[in-house]
């Protein structure tokens, strides 16, 4: 057995990792099985020097995959399986029953986004992908299609090659951090050997708004875990609920838009929950009652349904407010923008009137998307405020927003130099990554911990950060960072 990545090893994006069985010297090629977790874009730095195509293209070998397994939809995990499929992959693509109602959309946004308008194409892209899609409930063992081995061994291999794995099993269990997440168990089992793999997908963080905290599997021989912050803590929820009440009533004092870059599944909808509990808790403070809450994305809209329509996995503290007769994803004060053509009025609108209001729109790292038009017109006025809530990974214009803007600087949006006038704000705590005391407690609660660890997923310096915390929690294992 053996673990290859084709991303997120020298960054946070374009994850990517096969998991190759039975590939021993006597084999022949075909009797190899290899499983690939995730298909995901790159982003930002780990794009540079590298033209659309290199970016997109799939430059390993398909032919021994017998499975491409979802752990999320977010673009950097799922963004390359259009060029997958074309590359001539026919084998089936397993995700939560969540993940595989989210994943067409997602999909079909990319391709009209960064690929083509051509309908009939982006079209014949779904149905190709919807033929091959597997949905699987949290929880379930399903068995994966694996070949036996047919080669003969020699006297000498014998001695020396360890046992075939013959089964294959994949259970997904949930991992709290976009509705449908989850983290991969792979069960490898032989005649007289086993072996479990673990892939965490994206960990979510604990008492984050809307979905629960994930739990750590029974076991696990090998894990393979993101380290997104892996150097860092975040603020506990009532620190950043409070921090994030006190920004917008800071910034709307001067009756200026608050720009909130979000992604569309995921952090919008978390967004939106924290909202609609500090409106309820304000109904005598006239700002909260009367201000707009702008999600300016048909993508964050759709995802948002989905959220409702799933509601069977989101927590036990936002069911409870649903039987309240609540609706945290649905209020009076939230509109929401559809169409091109209303986003531009919007956008003129507000940059017409002296009024507030909070717009959260896609992308999330402000690489494109709705939130560019927004930033290229109220980055340089003094009135605007801009509010991170989500990383920002290396080489994205959000990066360089968050790193030059409070020292005045600029940045090029759309090719155009663009002062930064405008106040900058970061709540780490709504991340919906684990952070550095959440990744550890998902192997210190494991009843069996794993020998060896792979770091994926980071910057360099959480990387480091979180491999030594593993060493010193588990001093027999082999702790080591994933390399491509």
């Amino acid at each position: 057995m053996q673990i290859i990545h084709h991303g997120a090893v020298n960054g946070v994006t374009g994850s990517c990792h096969q998991l190759e069985v039975n590939n021993y010297s006597h084999n022949h090629n075909n009797d190899i099985s290899s499983y690939l977790i995730d298909c995901g874009l790159f982003q930002g730095a780990e794009t540079a020097g590298q033209s659309s195509a290199e970016q997109l293209q799939i430059s390993f070998d398909i032919n021994n995959i017998k499975a491409l397994i979802v752990t999320h939809c977010h673009i950097d995990h799922v963004g390359r399986i259009p060029y997958l499929l074309a590359a001539g992959f026919d084998q089936p693509i397993y995700a939560t029953t969540a993940t595989a109602a989210l994943l067409p959309l997602v999909i079909e946004d990319a391709l009209k986004v960064g690929v083509t308008r051509d309908k009939k194409l982006i079209q014949a892209c779904i149905n190709r992908l919807n033929k091959l899609l597997v949905a699987v409930d949290y929880g379930q063992w399903i068995t994966l299609p694996i070949n036996l081995p047919t080669a003969t061994k020699t006297a000498s291999e014998t001695e020396t090659t360890p046992l075939t794995y013959t089964k294959a099993k994949l259970k997904f269990k949930p991992a709290g951090h976009i509705l449908g997440s989850a983290y991969v168990e792979i069960d490898l089992t032989g005649p007289k050997s086993s072996h479990r793999v673990v892939f965490s997908g994206d960990l979510g963080a604990s008492y984050a708004p809307l979905l629960a905290s994930p739990k750590s599997p029974y076991k696990a021989d090998t894990l393979v875990i993101e380290s997104t912050y892996g150097d860092k803590n975040h603020q506990g929820r009532k620190d950043r609920s409070k921090q994030l009440k006190n920004i917008i009533e800071k910034a709307v004092k001067d009756n200026g838009v608050v720009l909130i870059p979000a992604f569309s599944i995921g952090r919008t909808q978390e967004l939106l929950y924290e909202f609609e509990q500090i409106i309820y808790r304000n109904k005598h403070n006239p700002m909260w009652q009367n201000i707009d809450i702008i999600v300016d994305s048909p993508m964050a809209a759709n995802f948002t349904q989905k959220y409702s329509q799933f509601k069977k996995l989101w927590d036990n503290e936002a069911k409870r407010k649903l039987a309240q007769g609540r609706h945290p994803l649905d209020f009076n004060q939230l509109i929401t923008i559809d169409s091109h053509q209303d986003h531009l009025a919007v956008i003129n609108y507000l940059d017409s009137v002296n009024k507030p209001a909070i717009i959260i729109a896609a992308s999330g790292m402000c690489t494109g998307g709705r939130i560019s038009n927004y930033l290229a017109r109220f980055l340089s006025k003094p009135t605007t405020d801009i509010l991170f809530v989500g990383y920002q990974a290396r080489g994205t214009t959000g990066r360089d927003i968050q790193t030059y803007g409070p020292q005045g600087g600029y940045v090029y949006i759309d090719d155009i130099k663009i002062d930064i006038k405008a106040s900058i704000h970061t709540i780490s705590g709504y991340s919906a990554h684990a952070d550095q005391h959440n990744l550890i407690n998902f192997v210190k609660r494991m009843h069996h911990k794993p020998k060896h660890i792979r770091i994926v997923h980071g910057d360099d310096e959480a990387k480091q950060a979180l491999a030594s915390a593993y060493q010193a929690l588990l001093p027999m294992a082999e702790i080591e960072i994933g390399k491509a």
